[in-house]
């Protein structure tokens, strides 16, 4: 631009243009203010690695999503008053003004469980009879049976165990604890989602995603199959020196765009295409599992035959599927990524409990356990946090929907219900709170959805009170303003 160039120029783009003095300095403070300025005013790489606030005690997570809310009275909570109660009504004392989905307050009786609990581990941990191999595993566990949220509906729910909120647009936990401390993997994303194949998440992608944080921080989906990303092979004719020249030039113009409006989603998507150019090479390798012994194949079920049953909300077919994922899982955190999530969907039952829990059981059970096992033996677990969760529980009442011919289900309920961690400075083998005679509202050490995620991140060497991102003329954080560490659950 020669000197001329100025006095043709408008305000606004004199204060805009990156090349002028008084716009690169307040630009260069505005993106130094949020870490994004590079050397000599490129922009910076938004998945760098940064320090945590003190020292942590995980440095990865798997996070297990089991959509649909996993009836707690029938894994993880035994009742007997339930069977002793079986097809009376509750209190009104008890009830109250609870909310339902489909269940009729005022003709619901109690439903009772076939399910047989026994006493596991050193701990003495009490487990339903479904869970036969996670038990083994019980004295790494930590089980809360006091676990209540504010939503009783899917999807508001989901939003709320994943992303702190009750509302699409929030970022998800994997992406808060992404932006806190970036990647640790020069090829691989920071943070992975997969996904098994049945009747799908209400809230989609928003479940994983970054919401208002830059996208890189968002998560990335790896399907089934050899080509777990979509478009990362070059196509025919294009060798990887041809694709490598080509990014180059990309990344050129969109560094001088970024000098030009220096728009934080520019380097976002500098990093995107680098980060692509790098799986091409790792993801292939990562997802080819033909390395591993027989016996990690066979310990996580990866050849196991599915048994027959005629419906599933949690589809057919995802036995082999879900056990490879746990072990794709194991090899991700392995090699750098810091935070995978495993989603199965349906645990939804309000009809066919017995049936579809068992099935849904059987497909989890094993490769879950064997992944823990897996990471212990490795070393990992210390240093790998891993969860089994889900938005709510079931109530001990059967759902009476009118026109069902018969009671064979349970209905939403958010008031109490179970969720375990294990490893990455976990206190094992212990339960953790207690809900009433019929799991109806917690009785003892209540743990809230924002406390949950306070203590991840606390975890994590993170202080949910300082990691914010200012949005919109306010500094937001994954708990909001809530959340209390659950001190209790520490190692």
């Amino acid at each position: 631009m020669s000197p001329q160039d100025y006095f043709t120029q408008t305000r606004r783009d004199f204060l805009a243009t990156s090349s002028c003095g008084l716009g690169t300095a307040a630009l260069a403070s505005l993106l130094g203010q949020d870490g994004l300025m590079g050397a000599e005013g490129m922009p910076a790489n938004p998945l760098a690695s940064r320090k945590p606030h003190f020292a942590p005690k995980a440095e990865r997570c798997i996070f297990i999503f089991l959509e649909g809310g996993p009836s707690q009275m029938d894994l993880f909570d035994p009742k007997p008053l339930l069977n002793k109660y079986d097809g009376q009504a509750l209190p009104d004392s008890i009830v109250g003004d609870a909310k339902f989905a489909f269940l009729q307050k005022e003709t619901a009786r109690v439903m009772g469980t076939k399910r047989v609990f026994k006493k596991h581990g050193k701990c003495g941990m009490e487990l339903s009879d479904l869970l036969p191999h996670i038990a083994t595993c019980a004295d790494d566990i930590a089980l809360i049976r006091s676990m209540h949220t504010t939503q009783f509906n899917h999807l508001p729910g989901q939003l709320m165990l994943n992303c702190g909120a009750p509302l699409l647009g929030r970022p998800s936990v994997g992406s808060w604890v992404t932006y806190g401390l970036g990647n640790a993997s020069q090829e691989l994303p920071s943070y992975v989602v997969m996904v098994s194949k049945g009747r799908g998440l209400p809230g989609g992608s928003s479940t994983w995603a970054s919401g208002f944080l830059p996208s890189s921080y968002g998560g990335v989906m790896f399907r089934n199959g050899a080509s777990p990303v979509l478009n990362l092979a070059n196509p025919d004719g294009i060798t990887r020196e041809m694709q490598q020249s080509s990014l180059g030039a990309l990344n050129d113009l969109n560094r001088l765009r970024h000098r030009h409006i220096g728009d934080p989603e520019i380097a976002s998507r500098i990093n995107s295409y680098e980060l692509a150019f790098k799986m091409q090479s790792a993801a292939p390798e990562l997802v080819d599992i033909a390395g591993e012994s027989q016996a990690t194949l066979d310990a996580y079920g990866i050849n196991r035959i599915e048994p027959p049953i005629k419906s599933n909300l949690g589809g057919i077919g995802n036995y082999q599927v879900f056990s490879r994922q746990c072990l794709q899982a194991r090899r991700m955190v392995e090699r750098g990524v810091r935070y995978v999530n495993i989603i199965h969907a349906s645990w939804d039952h309000h009809s066919s409990l017995d049936p579809q829990l068992e099935h849904n059981c059987g497909m989890v059970d094993q490769p879950i356990a064997a992944l823990l096992k897996d990471l212990k033996q490795r070393g990992l677990l210390d240093t790998t946090l891993v969860v089994w969760g889900s938005e709510f529980g079931r109530t001990a009442l059967g759902e009476n929907r009118p026109g069902a011919k018969k009671i064979t289900g349970r209905d939403h309920h958010p008031a109490a219900f179970s969720l375990w961690m294990a490893g990455g400075g976990i206190k094992g083998g212990q339960v953790y709170g207690e809900s009433d005679d019929f799991a109806w509202n917690v009785a003892k050490d209540p743990v809230s959805i924002h406390d949950f995620h306070a203590t991840i991140l606390r975890l994590f060497g993170m202080d949910h009170t300082k990691l914010t991102y200012r949005f919109q003329g306010r500094e937001f954080r994954l708990t909001d303003v809530h959340g209390e560490v659950v001190k209790g659950l520490l190692a």
